[in-house]
């Protein structure tokens, strides 16, 4: 595909094919070469154990075009630690931090036709993708896995403007188990959320807000993002063993910091939802979405935080985090790569 293509203020948050994705195999002991491949299709055996049990991982992260033409990628390194916890959670073989950060600069060279121009608000979203390819019917690990490298290029999240949503809250829908899987970041911690995500849009919210799964009174993850609220000078998000730890969580934080602000991680009351400022969620698809409304579908009791504009320290927090994606703030922490071209 060429990038000429692509009508870039009309791009979708989904998938467009790229020409290229690249893979690579673990047989045998050790992690083999890795391949291009202009297929956008895998050939599994039946007997698959990421389709029989369930040994899939995922991770998601971006490339930008900044305004001095150069492509960044966001802490990539991060997701590559976050890809090896993954992978030991399900007792999948990791794939070591440089093998990962290899095949992202390789799929991101070998697609610069399709990454975004800067000030459109697209980007090229990198989703790397591990699965078990033993055939399996006793439940056990699997000997062989392959790791998947795909991209495509997304528009901005936010296509009528950066401005706040309406959530919901019920206590009828657990995303996770406690000592389960909710602290890494596999497909079926995602398709245990679709009930509950469709039943806040039937509502008419933007995802549901869940309650930790144990004692229902402490805030757990908000849909597939990390839930954060701001109270006066100080920036505060969940600390839970049943929480994704979010890579764009942890550079919020840092920059909160950087702003002279306090940041606490801890269990979060769900009574503590009517002392907040502002809130909001983050991850890398939205960076931040802040929330302007929280509703508890459970008793109608309403959290209020201001529908028509942003909270100042979200909008600093979200300012900051995509100049520095775009190369238009310093990049003092050292967290994008510039992709060198041939």
């Amino acid at each position: 595909m060429k990038g000429k293509e692509i009508n870039w203020s009309e791009l979708p948050f989904g998938y467009v094919k790229a020409d290229y994705n690249v893979r690579c195999t673990y047989k045998d002991g050790e992690w083999g070469p890795i391949e291009v491949s202009d297929s956008e299709y895998v050939s599994l055996h039946i007997a698959s154990s990421c389709l029989h049990y369930g040994q899939e991982s995922f991770e998601g992260l971006k490339a930008f075009r900044g305004k001095d033409g150069k492509v960044r990628v966001f802490r990539m390194e991060e997701n590559a630690k976050r890809f090896i916890r993954s992978a030991e959670g399900i007792a999948m073989q990791p794939m070591p931090v440089e093998k990962f950060c290899e095949m992202v600069r390789m799929v991101v060279k070998l697609n610069e036709n399709i990454i975004p121009p800067y000030g459109t608000g697209a980007s090229l979203y990198i989703r790397p993708l591990e699965i078990g390819i033993s055939p399996k019917v006793g439940v056990s690990p699997s000997s062989e896995y392959m790791v998947i490298m795909l991209v495509t290029p997304v528009g901005p999240y936010f296509k009528t403007g950066f401005k706040p949503g309406r959530v919901c809250l019920s206590r009828e829908y657990d995303r996770v188990a406690p000592k389960g899987t909710g602290s890494i970041k596999i497909g079926g911690n995602y398709a245990a959320s679709l009930v509950a995500g469709e039943k806040a849009h039937q509502l008419g919210y933007g995802v549901m807000l869940y309650l930790d799964p144990k004692e229902k009174k402490y805030l757990d993850e908000c849909g597939a993002a990390n839930f954060y609220g701001v109270k006066g000078n100080t920036y505060v998000t969940p600390a839970s063993e049943t929480i994704l730890p979010s890579i764009t969580n942890k550079s919020l934080r840092q920059i909160a910091r950087d702003m002279g602000m306090n940041v606490e991680e801890r269990h979060i009351l769900y009574d503590e939802l009517k002392d907040f400022d502002e809130v909001g969620a983050c991850g890398t698809a939205a960076v931040c979405s802040p929330i302007g409304e929280i509703v508890d579908i459970d008793n109608g009791t309403k959290f209020e935080y201001g529908m028509d504009t942003v909270g100042p320290v979200t909008q600093k927090l979200y300012d900051t985090i995509r100049g520095i994606q775009n190369g238009e703030i310093e990049d003092k922490h050292g967290w994008t790569e510039i992709i060198e071209f041939d």
